[in-house]
């Protein structure tokens, strides 16, 4: 009975796809394969069942809320690694593989929200990890956006139209590689800086900073431009200026200094205030004001946000705070608790693997503050395909024309 289970199990899967509305006893009736069928003939079947369902591009198999992980490859060993299990740090998620008997065949199955969106790998004999080779999507994730996964995409979930650049509106220009000496830092950076379209003829405009800024513009991570470009076409948000923060060394760009910069560094603080922001206002027609100065960052680049604009509120007005790392600095709640400070607070995190617990203890702080909030949850995770889908909504919620 040992070919009974496995190619079973692969009609099963095949005819989930293709037929959904038979049923799993009427397949397995219908194209039953006995225990003594030949050993040449069983593998002639499988092969055709596994290319079946490579040509759907369908792998992993995902059906309502369930999810049939697949792996076809000699191992001694094979497991799923990624979102769903903290990237390994979490045990209580099951993501070793299961091998079908008689076939080189692994399969997991597990269970998400309809509306998840999560990044993995395939990992192999605890040592190689894979891009799922069967699976066509793709997000690409670490710093410096060099480290591409696989993309599971449950049923609900959408890609944000305007991530989508359009070729039928006008776009926006980019200065870019700006080079700053810094005296306070001791040492050089870059930024780039958005322009919209007629600026010239616009007069003094908002702007946005956002520190990890060369992630925030990559057209693989943010996508920020295209993102900038399509709301401010449609009128969803007025003109801003934008000013991505880099922080690579500009003759070293694999030395990326953002763990010691993002890191509620006073210094760095100074260094906005000293020369950053005068400098960019010497250059370029934004407005002086604090309530028309926004900061934007994802994860350290969150605490960041949230560090500047309540310890210096003549800074920063507004502050976008993504999945931020809150627990790398938990002083930065006493920090915030301050009941008299009218800044506006946008807020996402992920339900997976993110940072949804530490953003609810500060969403409860906010409640209880002068804050003007806004705070999201999505089933996604600590990535940017998270974040570059909820860019727009935190740009809405500060500069929406009214």
């Amino acid at each position: 009975m040992k070919n009974y289970l496995p190619i079973s199990l692969i009609i099963f899967v095949c005819n989930s796809v293709f037929a959904q509305q038979a049923s799993l006893q009427k397949i397995v009736n219908e194209l039953k394969i006995n225990a003594g069928a030949d050993t040449t003939s069983s593998k002639k079947e499988i092969n055709s069942y596994w290319n079946n369902l490579k040509s759907t591009y369908r792998i992993p198999i995902v059906v309502e809320d369930s999810v049939l992980f697949l792996y076809k490859g000699t191992a001694k060993k094979v497991d799923w690694m990624g979102d769903f299990n903290g990237w390994g740090y979490n045990s209580d998620f099951n993501n070793t593989g299961t091998l079908i008997s008689g076939t080189n065949i692994w399969y997991l199955k597990a269970s998400f929200p309809k509306d998840a969106r999560l990044d993995y790998k395939v990992r192999i004999n605890e040592n190689d990890w894979l891009l799922d080779p069967e699976n066509q999507y793709r997000q690409w994730s670490g710093i410096g956006g060099g480290s591409p996964n696989s993309e599971l995409r449950m049923p609900l979930w959408k890609e944000d139209a305007i991530l989508t650049s359009r070729e039928t509106i006008a776009h926006g220009e980019v200065k870019a590689d700006i080079l700053l000496n810094s005296k306070i830092l001791g040492y050089q950076l870059n930024f780039n800086v958005y322009l919209p379209v007629g600026y010239e003829q616009l007069g003094r405009l908002p702007s946005v900073y956002v520190t990890d800024g060369y992630e925030y513009m990559h057209p693989k991570l943010g996508n920020m431009i295209t993102i900038l470009d399509n709301l401010i076409a449609d009128k969803k948000i007025k003109p801003i200026i934008v000013i991505f923060i880099d922080h690579r060394e500009p003759v070293n760009r694999a030395n990326n200094k953002r763990m010691n910069e993002l890191a509620m560094n006073e210094k760095y603080l100074t260094f906005f205030e000293k020369e950053l922001i005068p400098t960019v206002e010497s250059i370029f027609p934004v407005l002086p004001e604090t309530n028309q100065r926004a900061i934007l960052g994802e994860s350290m680049g969150g605490l960041t946000a949230a560090y500047f604009a309540f310890v210096e509120p003549r800074l920063f007005g507004m502050a976008g705070i993504q999945s931020p790392a809150f627990l790398f600095r938990p002083q930065i709640y006493k920090l915030c608790n301050n009941p008299n400070q009218p800044i506006q607070i946008s807020m996402t995190s992920g339900l997976i693997s993110d940072a949804s617990d530490a953003s609810r203890k500060m969403k409860s702080i906010l409640e209880s503050n002068a804050c003007v909030y806004h705070y999201r949850e999505v089933n996604d995770s600590h990535s940017w395909g998270n974040w570059r889908n909820l860019i727009d909504d935190i740009l809405i919620d500060f500069f929406a024309i009214k």
